[in-house]
């Protein structure tokens, strides 16, 4: 499907989706602890529902009660079958680390992309701690020889290519034979998602620990216990409407929580540096079509802001330095050269040098574009589209059913000229 977006002025208010990677969580803490867990509010997109069918196989069951889904977890086993985790890396990566506790052999394979994102540190540290395992080269497909267990003791990680590899070893930690240190080799980026990743296991009873710099951390030898649990909304997606707001009009955002963990939730504190009109009532953000300064920032620990606030950074008075995002060269898409190319199709000054990249602010114009099938880019094509003179096609825009399925509808309910042409 190919989306028709024209420079246009939006005003409204929608709701923001449930986080993508609190619902990943809570979806494995859930299929681990013994009994019925429920969840509510989850998100139901491509990528949290590879992780749920890939429970499923593994031996988890869950039915719908309203708008929550019970998981009865607690009896892993080994599938019939390979788990295809689709184009979900967060699938892969932290179903990997739970494929070890099944007694039997677990196949995860995935899509195109997902073949092409690493996975070697994470099978190096499962390897030293008694699990067997093949692959190619350390990328996916990955084949788990489960043993029902995997030994405690310290293991090392590098926490520079990817937190979910420490996420997925701390999720599993709490049901080693003993207890497990994961010291961190390099520092961690995006510690914000680790951070997540222990308040959603103290919901689901284990209290993980942490040092204060994150590079040194445990959990006890305690079961996961079935709990009820509801997804806060999703700042990684509320991102993209509030830029919109800012950039061409106002909007209103709901279901927010200001106090959250997520990574993402740094949108408020990069909009409010570049100049833009935003203020936070409760569960409510709204923000103003602004003036815009340039800014510099490391991105390093809220790497999927990047392609957002690159659109951002085209309608800033100035240059903007955008730094720390080595990793986004490894994520759907090489998210930084992606960028590049649309953005620069439509007339921004955009230069990239290794982890930084600068931006002058420029006056867009539209431009037939392609995010490469990646949500996050074509979301932010999206909102740099509404900024510039005429009409900007983006290509494959059904992408964005990866994080949030409903975003081609809020953009039409703010009010946006949007035009949708099919596949011709």
């Amino acid at each position: 499907m190919k989306i028709q977006v024209s420079g246009s002025s939006i005003r409204g208010e929608v709701t923001a989706p449930s986080s993508k990677s609190a619902t990943h969580r809570a979806l494995i803490l859930a299929a681990l602890a013994d009994g019925e867990s429920a969840i509510g509010r989850p998100l139901v997109s491509d990528d949290t529902v590879a992780t749920l069918k890939a429970l499923e196989q593994m031996g988890a069951t869950h039915r719908k009660l309203g708008s929550k889904w019970v998981i009865r977890g607690g009896e892993l086993k080994e599938p019939r079958g390979p788990i295809h985790c689709g184009e979900s890396g967060t699938t892969m990566r932290l179903l990997t680390a739970v494929s070890a506790l099944v007694e039997g052999d677990v196949t995860l394979t995935g899509g195109a992309s997902l073949s092409r994102r690493p996975m070697e540190p994470l099978l190096s540290a499962l390897k030293r701690l008694g699990v067997e395992i093949g692959g190619r080269g350390g990328l996916p497909p990955v084949m788990v020889h489960g043993q029902g267990g995997l030994k405690g003791g310290t293991v090392d990680v590098r926490g520079d290519v990817s937190s979910q590899f420490v996420t997925a070893l701390l999720l599993v930690a709490p049901l080693a034979e003993t207890p497990l240190t994961i010291h961190v080799t390099t520092p961690l980026e995006s510690k914000p998602y680790v951070r997540m990743t222990m308040d959603a296991m103290k919901h689901f009873g284990v209290e993980a620990n942490a040092s204060e710099d994150m590079r040194t951390l445990t959990a006890p030898n305690t079961p996961y216990k079935a709990t009820m649990v509801t997804v806060e909304g999703d700042w990684s997606s509320a991102a993209y409407p509030l830029a919109m707001g800012a950039l061409s009009g106002e909007t209103h955002i709901n279901n927010l929580n200001s106090a959250s963990s997520q990574a993402d939730a740094e949108i408020i504190s990069i909009l409010k540096d570049m100049g833009a009109d935003v203020q936070v009532r409760g569960a409510s953000t709204t923000a103003r079509k602004s003036a815009l300064k340039p800014i510099d920032r490391d991105l390093s620990d809220c790497p999927d802001l990047f392609p957002i606030v690159s659109a951002l950074c085209t309608q800033a008075e100035g240059t903007s330095t955008l730094r720390g995002l080595s990793r986004l060269r490894l994520k759907e898409s090489d998210r930084v050269e992606s960028m590049r190319i649309s953005l620069s199709a439509m007339g921004a000054d955009f230069t990239e040098q290794g982890d930084t990249v600068k931006i002058r602010g420029s006056r867009l114009r539209g431009a037939n574009v392609d995010p490469q099938g990646d949500h996050r880019v074509a979301m932010s094509l999206a909102a740099a589209a509404l900024a510039a003179d005429g009409q900007t096609t983006i290509k494959d825009a059904e992408c964005v059913s990866k994080s949030y399925p409903d975003f081609w509808e809020h953009v039409e309910q703010l009010g946006a000229d949007i035009r949708r042409t099919g596949d011709e």
